[in-house]
C-alpha cells in the first residue's frame, strides 16, 4: 500500500481509505464480521478509516470504535457531521449548536478521545460558513479533533470558506471528499483544480458508481428494480431511460478495456481516481470480506497513458454520465425561488 500526504496537514494516509457505510443495519449487521473486515484492511496496510455519524444512525461508528480497540494510535480516523439524527429541530446541519453536540456523540460511539479528520458532510446554506469554521477551529484547540474538512462542496464554497478563514483568522478546511468515478468526472472541471490550488487533501467516494462499475449491471440484461438501490431510485437504474442506457453502453466498452488490461472492471474503476494529481485517497466500501479482497487485489494496478486515453474516449474528461447517489445539489438548481423571479417581475416591461 502506498501513502500520500493529506493536503498540508502533515498526516500520511494510505491511497485506499476504508469506507464503513456498509457496516451496520443498512449493510452488514454482523458486528464481529464487520470488525474482521476492518482488521483485514488494516493488516493489508490501510491506515485510513472513514465513517459518519449518520451511517446506520450511529451504529457504524460503534462498530468502528470496537474494531479499533488496541489499534487506534495507528489509524487515521475520519467521521462526519451534518445529516439529521433523531427527531426534532436543531438536530442537523452545520451550526455551532449541533456540531458541539454531534462531536461529543461521535467521540462516545467511537470510544476515542480524538477524531483525526472531522468533516462537514454537506454544505448548509442556512448557516454562515464563519459559524462552522469557528466551532471547528475551537474543537481543534480543545484537542477533540486534529483537523477538519468537508464533503461534496462545490468549488465556489471551497473558495468562500478559504476567504472567510483568512479574513477572520480561523483555521481552514483541509480536505474535500467528493464523488468521483469513470462515469462521474464532473469534478475535474473545477472542484479538483480548486482543491489543488488550495493545497487540500482529496478523498473520493463512489468509485464503483453505485454498482454500475462493479459488473452487476450490463447492457442487454434485465435489471431488478424491486430490490437494493434500484428499488430506492428506479429512475437511476431503469435501462429503458436513455441516460441509463448511455451508462450501460459505456460500461460495455470499459469491460472490454479491463479485459485487455488483464483486470476486472472494479479494479479498473478503483485505480482510476488515484491517477488524478489532486486525489490523495480513494474510499472503498466493502460489505463482505470477499468484496474487500477483490478490491485490494487491484491495488497495484498501474494505468498507463494508453489506457487512460481509451477511458477519455469512452467518457470525456469533465463529463458526468452518472450522478452519485446522495450527491449534494445546490439550491440554485433544486429550489424554484432561486431560479425564477416573482411572476410580476419577469417581463421586460410593465
Amino acid at each position: 500500500m502506498r501513502y500520500r500526504a493529506l493536503g498540508k496537514t502533515g498526516i500520511e494516509v494510505s491511497t485506499h481509505c476504508l469506507g464503513t457505510m456498509m457496516f451496520g443495519a443498512v449493510g452488514n449487521p454482523d458486528h464481529k464480521d464487520s470488525a474482521r473486515i476492518i482488521h483485514a484492511a488494516l493488516d493489508a496496510g490501510i491506515n485510513f478509516v472513514d465513517t459518519a455519524d449518520m451511517y446506520s444512525a450511529g451504529e457504524c461508528e460503534e462498530i468502528v470504535g470496537k474494531a479499533l480497540k488496541g489499534r487506534r494510535d495507528d489509524v487515521v480516523l475520519a467521521t462526519k457531521v451534518h445529516f439529521p439524527l433523531g427527531e426534532g429541530r436543531n438536530r442537523s446541519g452545520n451550526s455551532r449548536r449541533w456540531i458541539l453536540k454531534a462531536v461529543e456523540d461521535s467521540l462516545r460511539r467511537l470510544d476515542t478521545d480524538w477524531i483525526d479528520l472531522y468533516q462537514v458532510h454537506r454544505p448548509d446554506h442556512t448557516t454562515d460558513i464563519e459559524e462552522t469554521l469557528s466551532v471547528l477551529s475551537d474543537l481543534v484547540r480543545a484537542g477533540k479533533i486534529r483537523t477538519f474538512g468537508c464533503s461534496t462542496f462545490p468549488a465556489e464554497d471551497l473558495v468562500e470558506a478559504r476567504h472567510v478563514a483568512e479574513r477572520r483568522g480561523l483555521m481552514r478546511l483541509r480536505t474535500e471528499q467528493p464523488p468521483y468515478s469513470i462515469l462521474a468526472r464532473g469534478i475535474e472541471r473545477s472542484v479538483l483544480p480548486t482543491a489543488q490550488r488550495l493545497d487540500m487533501g482529496v478523498l473520493t467516494w463512489s468509485p464503483l458508481a453505485s454498482g454500475f462499475l462493479s459488473g452487476a449491471y450490463r447492457e442487454g440484461r434485465s435489471v431488478d428494480l424491486t430490490t437494493g438501490r434500484a428499488k430506492l431510485t428506479p429512475h437511476r437504474f431503469d435501462p429503458a431511460i436513455p441516460g441509463n442506457a448511455a451508462k450501460l453502453a459505456a460500461v460495455e466498452q470499459l469491460v472490454t478495456l479491463a479485459e485487455e488490461v488483464g483486470c476486472i472492471l472494479p479494479e479498473l474503476a478503483v485505480a482510476f481516481p488515484l491517477v488524478h494529481p489532486a486525489v490523495t485517497s480513494v474510499i472503498i466500501g466493502p460489505r463482505t470480506m470477499a468484496q474487500l479482497a477483490s478490491l485490494l487485489k487491484g491495488a497495484d494496478l498501474l494505468l498507463d497513458d494508453a489506457v487512460l486515453d481509451r477511458i477519455d474516449e469512452i467518457v470525456a474528461p469533465g463529463t458526468d454520465l452518472y450522478q452519485a447517489d446522495g450527491a449534494w445539489q445546490p439550491p440554485s438548481l433544486t429550489e424554484r425561488a432561486w431560479r425564477r423571479r416573482p411572476a410580476g417581475e419577469r417581463a421586460a416591461a410593465d
